[in-house]
């Protein structure tokens, strides 16, 4: 049925866009502040995967949700402190409706109104392999972006309350399309990092996570957090978010069950950025896993599934900086026979921060254009930005609304509206337990600090405050550079 109605004539006028595919491409790779797309994507078919759809097409296969509490607290409930199910989409729908089939279902212990859930970052290959025909309803093609589908996308489908912890993505840009109900983002500017109190525990590979809840932000112990400019917006149906490169996000679902797509764009400095993971991962695999494992710390985040052999991470290391220089020895010959011309741009498949598990290796990871240094334009040429009904600026959030307000995009795509809705950013608690991959209820608590370590007495170190400086982006970066600088000798 899907791939029947992806490939069927479209009506006069229906697949008209404000954006040539070429416009739209160009802001995507030059704007470097969050922007909503509106009217982009009417004809996309995806816009019909509600949940009910998707149930249908699935036909009761089970997916894994992650489930947390909506209680506000000081610090984040990272994805350790969550626990775990698995169910179908329908059972999720009977759950979020509050029917009384979930008394028995697998949602059976956790009271709607107490919890979320997130089915997050469902790679759209996977949960449909045996139905390729689907992949065709989305067309980031649109988009500037040729061959690019739902195969290189992810699915997200949550509850009210569920969201992401505050994190930067180190590779690519993000474009997020909304499809049913909606999602409040809110995100920080790459200037505002140490504002934010990075952290890589717990580790996931090219996600750097916030200290700070962003929902309870707790000045005491993070005061810099003041100083932070937050752009807030409500992602509705039918649009579209571009999120630029390195941009701080936190996302929660507003709506009783929401749906989201999205396709990591890959950039030139993504080159770079996997040298610095490679780093960083040697290292906190390294020193975290020379601890004694009966500490408890949990400090490797579900999504990585084990933490990898010294030799493996060296490997990689090995094989990113290889990446890397041949990026620049083809940067610079490909400078010398297209100095009139220009390079041709092109695109492939998505590789974002589940890297591993598409089985996309650094040195095969294609470039979005065949010089590795994307020109940057200038501040005159960002003022060309079409910005308007069919392009809004997410734009920053007075200290005086920040907590209490939000910047609304309207569905039609009209003005943009500041809203007073007299709510926090969202809901979300660390429990300071553990119920990870557990069904049971009765899962024992794990005790931890509020940024997820050990217990430790308030004069001594622990192996997380060496991390913490150890591999702050800033130090990571520095390493990096000399790193590749030794390479170059």
């Amino acid at each position: 049925m899907a791939g029947a109605r992806s490939r069927r004539s479209p009506a006069p006028d229906e697949d008209v866009k404000p954006f040539t595919p070429e416009k739209t491409k160009e802001i995507v790779m030059s704007l470097q502040q969050p922007a909503v797309f509106c009217n982009m994507v009417g004809n996309w078919p995806a816009l019909h995967w509600n949940v009910k759809h998707l149930s249908a097409v699935l036909e009761g296969k089970t997916i894994q949700f992650r489930l947390g509490l909506k209680t506000v607290d000081l610090v984040p409930q990272f994805e350790t402190s969550c626990n775990y199910v698995e169910a179908t989409l329908e059972e999720f729908l009977a759950w979020s409706c509050g029917q009384p089939s979930c008394l028995s279902g697998p949602f059976s212990c956790y009271d709607y109104s107490k919890y979320w859930a997130y089915a997050d970052y469902k790679y759209i290959a996977r949960i449909f392999e045996d139905k390729p025909e689907i992949f065709q309803d989305v067309r980031w093609s649109d988009f500037g972006f040729p061959g690019r589908s739902g195969k290189e996308s992810t699915l997200w489908i949550g509850s009210e309350g569920a969201n992401t912890p505050c994190h930067l993505d180190s590779y690519g840009c993000n474009l997020v399309l909304q499809v049913q109900g909606r999602k409040r983002w809110h995100l920080f500017p790459p200037a505002d990092t140490s504002f934010l109190y990075p952290t890589r525990i717990p580790y996931e590979e090219s996600s750097i996570f916030s200290k700070v809840n962003i929902a309870n932000p707790d000045l005491k112990r993070f005061p810099e957090f003041r100083n932070s400019t937050a752009h807030v917006v409500t992602l509705s149906p039918g649009q579209v978010l571009l999120v630029p490169r390195h941009w701080w996000h936190y996302v929660e679902s507003i709506d009783p069950v929401t749906v989201s797509i999205n396709s990591w764009i890959e950039l030139d400095a993504d080159h770079e950025a996997r040298v610095e993971e490679a780093i960083t991962r040697m290292l906190v695999c390294a020193i975290k896993s020379a601890e004694n494992p009966s500490d408890g710390d949990l400090w490797l985040n579900p999504t990585e599934v084990e933490a990898t052999s010294h030799e493996i991470n060296l490997q990689y290391l090995n094989k990113a900086v290889s990446a890397y220089l041949k990026c620049q020895e083809t940067s610079v010959s490909g400078q010398a026979r297209s100095s009139s011309t220009g390079a041709k741009q092109r695109t492939n498949a998505s590789c974002k921060r589940k890297r591993r598990e598409v089985g996309c290796e650094a040195e095969s990871c294609t470039l979005l254009t065949q010089e590795c240094d994307f020109p940057t334009p200038e501040a005159e040429e960002l003022q060309k930005i079409p910005f308007g009904p069919h392009l809004i600026q997410v734009l920053p959030q007075s200290h005086k609304t920040r907590v209490i307000g939000a910047v609304a995009v309207e569905s039609d795509g009209g003005d943009l509206l500041h809203e007073n809705e007299g709510q926090h950013f969202g809901k979300l608690q660390c429990k300071r337990k553990r119920l990870l991959m557990s069904n049971d209820c009765e899962t024992a608590a794990h005790q931890m600090d509020s940024d997820c370590s050990p217990c430790t007495s308030q004069t001594a170190l622990s192996t997380n405050d060496l991390l913490d400086c150890l591999v702050n982006p800033r130090v990571i970066s520095l390493v990096a550079q000399l790193l590749l600088e030794k390479m170059r000798v």
